[in-house]
């Protein structure tokens, strides 16, 4: 028994669902403290800081991530250090263009910003992206080297300590602003760790070569969009919403809700899909395509049914887990999760595909299917919230008025709550459709080179999923 849990916690799948998983709990843990230490409008300006952020950190890493893990999985010592440096150097050129970029946009239209809920992204980000980059470049590092408990003891580290000082500020009474600064500290912390132990291989940075530079560049190009365009996936929502002036800031702030609760979704996901890269990367190297395709499959298939009893249960219970996060006042959006956990269903095979796309060196298809996906999200939450919503609110208000006999007024009042959440859940629905869209297409890309058979997925991924749970349950006993 002893020996069976050892091999369980070395496991690299365990450290990185570990990694994910508790990582996730803290982030959980500080949500739920911000939800009820800030104002509505005011968590939704942090929201948009957040989401912002970490779109922009796509820009910033999405060129290199990918790549450094492909390549630096299989590379001699000498390659090594020299992808490594390359690495640093391009990231340190892009973090000063974009801090410069955004300093100059904020200087030009500061009175718009100022009105908008974007200001704290614009004057905080630039300094954030300077503290948080030998952490981002140690995350990529550590995963392309398998050091899953690395990554694990600096994530705790990250998240950990940005929890703790939440859960004292609830005596301290800190505003937003102390917030902010104790989350830059915090991430300065966790970078100077990194670059004190070398996890970021800023040791290496005069080691930088234009040949490797260039193998990076090369790969990252395609890999870039795919990264922007996956997380536009996840942040065209938030962007969109806190650009319409009848949603705004609250309306950020009530589909935050939902959308953190799929993070629940995402743990086993990302922490899955984090280990079976490296390792289809390095079966697609040796050309080894049937290890490749049996990788897929188990991957695709055993992750969707490992997901199944969780959609259900967060399905039936999502009124719980609304209230349990963001309180009663939140308890209006518990069906926008319902509709998020039909969207998990389906992200399980779409994520494994991308990430085997980009392992058998076919970013750019990946790159594709991520455009195809965005352009049809970006569509419809565009007509969701500038379209239909205005449709909504008329068609309800003239219900309110003749059914309910009330001023113009108050039928006003009730009407917008409505149309709000309606069109919210008409965005989050959005997620499901473009979701089967980038199926259908990354298939069609990938079927090219592996000639897969969509069943296989079921058949083979399920069949491997339950053989795995029976030697679990047979070692336990």
């Amino acid at each position: 028994m002893n020996g069976l849990f050892r091999k369980i916690i070395t496991n690299n799948n365990f450290l990185s669902l570990a990694n994910n998983g508790l990582v996730a709990v803290f982030g959980f843990l500080s949500f739920f403290m911000l939800v009820r230490m800030l104002p509505q409008e005011i968590f939704g300006e942090w929201v948009l800081f957040i989401t912002m952020g970490n779109f922009i950190d796509m820009l910033r890493f999405g060129i290199t991530r990918t790549a450094l893990t492909r390549f630096l999985s299989s590379a001699n010592d000498k390659d090594a250090k020299s992808l490594m440096g390359s690495n640093n150097l391009i990231n340190l050129i892009s973090t000063v263009g974009i801090a410069v970029i955004l300093i100059i946009i904020y200087l030009l239209f500061d009175d718009s910003i100022k009105d908008s809920g974007f200001e704290l992204f614009f004057i905080w980000y630039p300094v954030a992206s300077f503290l948080t980059l030998p952490f981002n470049n140690a995350q990529a590092v550590l995963q392309a080297k398998l050091r899953f408990d690395n990554m694990l003891w600096l994530r705790m580290l990250n998240v950990g300590s940005f929890m703790v000082f939440l859960a004292a500020n609830f005596y301290f009474e800190f505003s937003i602003q102390g917030i902010l600064y104790a989350y830059l500290i915090t991430n300065f912390i966790s970078s100077v760790l990194a670059s004190a132990l070398n996890w970021d291989g800023i040791r290496y940075l005069l080691k930088a070569t234009k040949e490797a530079s260039k193998i990076i560049l090369d790969f990252g190009k395609y890999t870039t969009g795919t990264l922007i365009g996956s997380n536009l996936l996840r942040s065209a929502d938030t962007f969109i919403i806190g650009l319409s002036p009848f949603l705004g800031t609250t309306g950020v702030a009530l589909y935050s809700i939902p959308l953190k609760l799929t993070e629940i979704i995402e743990i086993p996901l990302r922490s899955f899909a984090a280990t079976a890269f490296p390792m289809l990367s390095k079966a697609s190297i040796e050309n080894n395509t049937e290890k490749v395709k049996q990788l897929f499959y188990v991957n695709a298939g055993g992750t969707t049914l490992l997901l199944l009893p969780v959609m259900i249960f967060s399905f039936i219970f999502a009124e719980q887990f609304v209230y349990i996060l963001g309180g009663s006042d939140y308890l209006i959006t518990a069906n926008i999760f319902r509709l998020f956990c039909i969207y998990g269903l389906f992200l399980p095979i779409d994520r494994f595909i991308g990430v085997t796309l980009d392992s058998v060196n076919k970013p750019k298809q990946n790159f594709i299917k991520v455009i195809y996906m965005a352009s049809f999200n970006i569509f419809g939450d565009t007509l969701a919230v500038f379209g239909l919503s205005g449709i909504i609110l008329g068609f309800t208000w003239l219900v309110f008025v003749l059914g309910n006999a009330v001023s113009p007024d108050v039928a006003y009042k009730m009407a917008h709550g409505y149309t709000m959440i309606k069109t919210l859940e008409l965005v989050a629905f959005a997620s499901i459709v473009f979701t089967i869209v980038g199926i259908l297409v990354g298939f069609k890309y990938l079927n090219e080179s592996l000639k897969l058979r969509f069943r296989d997925i079921f058949r083979i991924g399920f069949a491997s999923g339950i053989q795995f749970a029976r030697q679990i349950l047979s070692k336990v006993r």
